[in-house]
Order: structure tokens, then C-alpha cells, then sequence
């Protein structure tokens, strides 16, 4: 057993149990800086990392009704196809060092969208509510659909994205739905989406698997300490240290 690895995963574990989000956009920078793996290597072992951790959770969800599935199939018929026509294209051009380089600038952004989506998330509610003025209810499926498209593409390349950037836009377009409800469909929708395109990545060899069974030990009781500490941590605090990480890390990977 590797211990770094299994500490590493108690620390990402903690995180997502704290914040619910952040999880995946450390985990990548994690693989790259501390076990030297290459871009598309930590990108798909994350990838089943995410898949993993966020199973239970999207079970816990389902069982408390806290999942909207018209929101979820939306979302999944855009982003399952899209997921499999990138690694598809993938595939057929062969991970050159262009795709090394697009995996390498794709994750960096992704790290920089998350930021901003967790330093203002109580401003994309007041967006979506102006919004429901323009916004039919075919134009809000049609939306929907496209922002799974998004997720997808950006997932596939990134590994980052299903969760702050996904709930994001799942509030944008349903700023009136609940909290638990948003929390619900957006790791409900996270949990196909890392693992069909985590199964993409292991076509081409990019899991580490004894690696990330090693995360995958330390995790687990790290997501259940963190889920504790979330009565004690101001949520303000939680959301600053996370948003300078997301940043210095994004920062990191793209220069």
C-alpha cells in the first residue's frame, strides 16, 4: 500500500466531505505534482476516483428523494454522447502530444471555472431568477441539454467540472430549485458521466489502478470526518481556502 497515496485520499476525501465540491479539481493537480503520473494518466485514474467516491452519495440522494431526474436526463443526453465522441476521437487520432497539451490546458481552465464558481455562488442564483423571464421551458431543456454537452467534453479532457461547474449551471437555469434537490441531481449526474469517461481512459491505459486503490482506502473515512467538520468551519472560510487552492493550482498547471 502505497501511504502518501492513502493520505492523500483521507485529505481529498475530507475536502469533499466538507465542501461537496473541489474534491476531483485537487485530486488531478494532486497526481500531477506529488506522483509525477502524465496528464492523461491523472485524468483517468480522477476520473474512477470520482466515480467512486461519489457513488454512495448519489445513493443517500436517491433513497431521501432529493434527486430531479428530468434535470438529470437532460443533462445525461447531452453529456454521455459527448463524453463518448471525445474519447471516440481520442482513440481514433491516438494521444498525441497535441491531445497531451489540450488535457493539459483543458484541466487548467477547469481549475479556474471551478474557482469562480465557488467564490460567487450566491450570485448565480440572482443570474438565473432574471433569467426566467427569457427563458421558455423548451429553450430550458434545450439549454439543459447543451450544458451536459459542455460537461461532457469538459470531463472527458479535464476530468473537472461534473461538480461546481455542473451545479452551477443546473442553478443558472433552475435558480428556484432547492438546495438538497440541486445537491441531489448534480452528484447523481456526476457519478455516469466520471465513470463512462473514466472507462474511456482505461481503453487507452490512463489508470493507475494500484494507485487508486490506495486513494480510494484513505478516502472513505476522509468524506465522513469531513462531512462532520462541516458544523464546526464557517462556510465562508471553507469556500476561501478552497478558491485559493482551485486558483493556485490552475495557475500552476497552465504556465
Amino acid at each position: 500500500m502505497d501511504w502518501t497515496a492513502t493520505l492523500s485520499g483521507f485529505g481529498i476525501g475530507a475536502i469533499i466531505g466538507l465542501t461537496g465540491v473541489g474534491g476531483g479539481s485537487l485530486m488531478t493537480p494532486l497526481l500531477l505534482t506529488v506522483f509525477r503520473l502524465p496528464p492523461a494518466v491523472a485524468i483517468g485514474t480522477d476520473l474512477f476516483f470520482a466515480a467512486i467516491t461519489k457513488t454512495s452519495g448519489s445513493i443517500a440522494h436517491h433513497r431521501h428523494g432529493h434527486v430531479d431526474y428530468r434535470i438529470l436526463f437532460q443533462l445525461l443526453a447531452g453529456s454521455i454522447p459527448a463524453a463518448i465522441a471525445t474519447i471516440a476521437l481520442m482513440h481514433y487520432t491516438g494521444v498525441t502530444k497535441a491531445w497531451a497539451s489540450a488535457l493539459t490546458f483543458s484541466l487548467g481552465i477547469a481549475l479556474l471555472l471551478t474557482a469562480v464558481t465557488v467564490a460567487y455562488k450566491a450570485a448565480w442564483q440572482a443570474i438565473g431568477v432574471r433569467l426566467e423571464r427569457v427563458i421558455t421551458p423548451q429553450r430550458k431543456t434545450a439549454l439543459t441539454v447543451t450544458s451536459g454537452i459542455i460537461l461532457g467534453v469538459l470531463v472527458s479532457l479535464s476530468s473537472i467540472g461534473a461538480g461546481a461547474i455542473g451545479a452551477t449551471l443546473i442553478l443558472i437555469l433552475n435558480p428556484r430549485l432547492e438546495a438538497k434537490r440541486l445537491v441531489g441531481t448534480d452528484i447523481a449526474h456526476a457519478v455516469p458521466l466520471t465513470l463512462v469517461a473514466g472507462l474511456g481512459h482505461a481503453t487507452l491505459g490512463h489508470v493507475d489502478w494500484s494507485l487508486l486503490a490506495s486513494l480510494l482506502i484513505g478516502s472513505i473515512p476522509g468524506i465522513w470526518i469531513g462531512a462532520q467538520l462541516t458544523r464546526k468551519l464557517p462556510d465562508r472560510l471553507v469556500r476561501a481556502l478552497l478558491c485559493v487552492s482551485l486558483v493556485t493550482a490552475g495557475l500552476k498547471v497552465i504556465t
